[in-house]
């Protein structure tokens, strides 16, 4: 029987390991933020009557958190720089929830107009009386090459993503500290952590906004009310890819190839409120392998380069040949 034991013990061990494996696998999410979601605060008891500013809004993730703010009753203020669009999404948010019309401040904003962003600050609060917390989702991403690029398009990218950002969260954070409470959320990227070809520019503008708001963070340290938080989605069933930045800033991308096989983009959104609600610094949101490199990047560099590199071939591979650039190596070959 014990030599039975023996035998069974490291058939019991590889089982639990593979279960393992597939657990860690179907993760969608970094470890503290899954936490968050399971034991922590739930949004819908967290956001009701906040006054909340969400850029971008007009599509993507920053549409789908119109809608889901509205449903949980979070007061709303929507900016981009599309009003037919915006007008769009606040008429969607009424048919789906209880509020009314005046609960919706349509906002247009175009972040490349920094002088624009004191007026429009004053506009929310003038409407709201407060804003209890800043939503900095507004930003395009790229595909070109960087031997391709022109500069222009650099400067362009880090003037509607860096300092766009930086401008409008000054603004807010100074009605933040009279009031000395209110969080700034940031959407940033995987490609705030790690690096990939394709995106040079973006991924230099989100690291950008990670040095930023990592630095800012201490700054606040007498202001304990005032929360920074930054999200890192990766690959997003979203519409970003119809606007990037290409090698030419008069040119758009021709072929943006199948999305379905990235994170559905209300996943997405539910796992930031909850990164929001629950006053994590940093959340990662995304599928694998994206999830794995980020863990990676963080604690055994050597083979995360590795791992790019090999990645970023494939990228570069897809992006010729007019597949979605993101679309996973395993997905390609089931096509």
């Amino acid at each position: 029987m014990e030599w039975a034991a023996l035998l069974l013990l490291p058939l019991a061990l590889c089982a639990l390991l593979y279960l393992l494996g597939r657990w860690l696998l179907g993760l969608d999410g970094d470890l503290t933020l899954l936490w968050a979601e399971w034991r922590g605060k739930r949004p819908e008891n967290e956001l009701p009557d906040k006054v909340v500013w969400v850029t971008g809004a007009s599509s993507g993730i920053g549409e789908e958190l119109a809608y889901q703010l509205a449903k949980i009753g979070a007061l709303i203020v929507l900016s981009a720089r599309r009003e037919n669009e915006l007008e769009r999404v606040k008429q969607k948010c009424l048919e789906i929830s209880n509020l009314s019309s005046k609960d919706i401040l349509v906002l247009p904003l175009d972040l490349t107009d920094r002088s624009s962003h004191e007026a429009a600050t004053k506009t929310v609060l003038q409407h709201f009386g407060r804003i209890d917390i800043l939503v900095n989702n507004g930003g395009r991403s790229q595909r070109s090459l960087f031997v391709d690029t022109k500069v222009e398009v650099y400067a362009a990218i880090m003037e509607l993503n860096y300092l766009g950002t930086v401008s409008l969260t000054k603004h807010v954070l100074n009605h933040m500290v009279q009031r000395e409470k209110g969080k700034i959320v940031t959407m940033s990227s995987v490609m705030g952590i790690m690096g990939a070809p394709l995106a040079t520019g973006y991924c230099a503008s989100k690291h950008a906004l990670q040095g930023f708001f990592n630095s800012l963070r201490p700054e606040l340290g007498e202001y304990p009310e005032i929360i920074i938080t930054t999200i890192c989605p990766g690959p997003v069933q979203s519409k970003i890819i119809h606007n990037v930045f290409t090698e030419d800033l008069s040119k758009s991308l021709e072929n943006t190839g199948d999305q379905s096989h990235k994170m559905p983009t209300d996943r997405c959104v539910r796992l930031t409120l909850v990164s929001m609600v629950n006053d994590l610094k940093e959340a990662w949101v995304s599928d694998h392998p994206y999830l794995a490199v980020c863990y990676l990047w963080q604690y055994a560099p050597t083979w995360a380069w590795w791992l790019v590199n090999k990645m970023g071939k494939i990228r570069i591979k897809n992006f010729k040949s007019g597949v979605d650039a993101d679309v996973s190596y395993s997905k390609k070959k089931k096509a």
